[in-house]
């Protein structure tokens, strides 16, 4: 059983952090909360601005986010090293609110979206493990993504079900994007909604660092994007003064006008075709496979994926590379969209190897 065993053995100590039993899937909730709580005293957390590397672990994540010039910060970031006490993963996302309440609603789906995944992953391992016609070690590949997938579906489809139903939030107008990977041992889990970007650097043949990028930007104006609002009544176009952003708008009305066509949240046009389904994908890691980006689209609005590899790589302090990353977009919104409000800016870099120079773990907070 080799891996399967291992993490078999990681799912049986998380259950010892709660003392009781577990009866169904709202306990299973319930020890996926536990453990997160767990986790933040033991500083496997991090919800700001700062860095985290758990000694002896091969992650090291580096974390940065600034407001920009329209109000409130509304991306907000997790990392979470020792994801659901397995020595071998850790869960990073990123989320870019929008809206009047997208703040809140960013923050929600965060909290919300690391125990809910947690929780269904580990209901999917059990029901492989019981299931007589599913052979675990004769398609390892095939059967870990199908797991996370089906988890990352069920997960999104309730987050989004739950945000919906949440007294104390009005999503009807605002909403977040979510960009979220789980790194586990040598493969990566990407789960996408909306145009935030996860980007890859790799090293080449000639020795340069090269980047991948691993995830698509739903914007309204992809074909297939296009064809589901379409079909659904909604409608896509552009402003006069935004030429090239194109906006999801309801039948009727001249609102919502979201730049993307895929989201938490925005009930309003939910049934005009936006949606929160993820696309799920996955990548084997390898020793050429530096590290991850994944950033709002504050920082690919004005730099391009091989810059921001330029960027990161080129930072001699890995603790600052996604500050260095955000500064830099910064400083090219000053250049290349002079006159236009800044959006917030946010970034986590994921590194895969460990450096010469190991820090303990530590969680810096700093004001955004």
């Amino acid at each position: 059983m080799g891996h399967f065993s291992s993490m078999f053995n990681g799912l049986a100590k998380s259950f010892t952090i709660r003392k009781v039993k577990s009866n169904g899937s709202g306990d299973g909730r319930e020890a996926a909360e536990a453990m997160a709580k767990d986790a933040k005293k033991n500083e496997m957390i991090l919800r700001s601005s700062g860095c985290v590397n758990v000694d002896g672990s091969k992650n090291f994540a580096s974390v940065f986010s600034r407001r920009g010039e329209k109000g409130v910060n509304q991306d907000c970031c997790i990392v979470w090293e020792e994801f659901g006490c397995q020595a071998d993963m850790a869960f990073c996302g990123i989320f870019d609110g929008h809206g009047q309440w997208g703040h809140f609603v960013a923050k929600k789906v965060r909290e919300s979206m690391a125990t809910s995944l947690l929780c269904n992953w580990q209901e999917a391992l059990a029901q492989c493990s019981l299931d007589p016609d599913i052979d675990l070690e004769s398609d390892k590949k095939h059967q870990r993504f199908n797991m996370w997938k089906h988890s990352y579906l069920k997960t999104c489809a309730v987050v989004d079900q739950e945000l919906e139903q949440h007294r104390k939030i009005d999503s009807f107008y605002s909403g977040t994007t979510a960009l979220t990977i789980v790194r586990q041992g040598d493969h990566i889990f990407v789960a996408n909604v909306g145009d935030s970007r996860a980007v890859l650097a790799t090293t080449a043949d000639d020795g340069s660092l090269v980047q991948v990028q691993l995830t698509v930007d739903f914007k309204p104006n992809l074909p297939q994007e296009t064809e589901r609002i379409l079909q659904c009544r909604g409608r896509v176009f552009c402003l006069d003064d935004e030429p090239g952003v194109h906006r999801v708008w309801q039948p009727d009305a001249e609102s919502p006008g979201l730049a993307m066509s895929r989201a938490f949240g925005d009930y309003c046009v939910k049934n005009f075709g936006l949606i929160s389904v993820p696309e799920v994908t996955q990548r084997h890691l390898t020793s050429e496979d530096q590290f991850v980006i994944l950033a709002t689209d504050g920082v690919w609005d004005v730099i391009s994926n091989q810059e921001a590899v330029q960027i990161v790589s080129s930072t001699p302090d890995r603790a600052k590379a996604a500050k260095r990353l955000v500064q830099s977009a910064v400083h090219a919104w000053k250049r290349k969209r002079k006159g236009i409000a800044m959006d917030d800016i946010s970034a986590i870099c994921l590194f895969f190897h460990s450096s010469p120079q190991s820090q303990q773990v530590h969680a810096v907070s700093t004001p955004k």
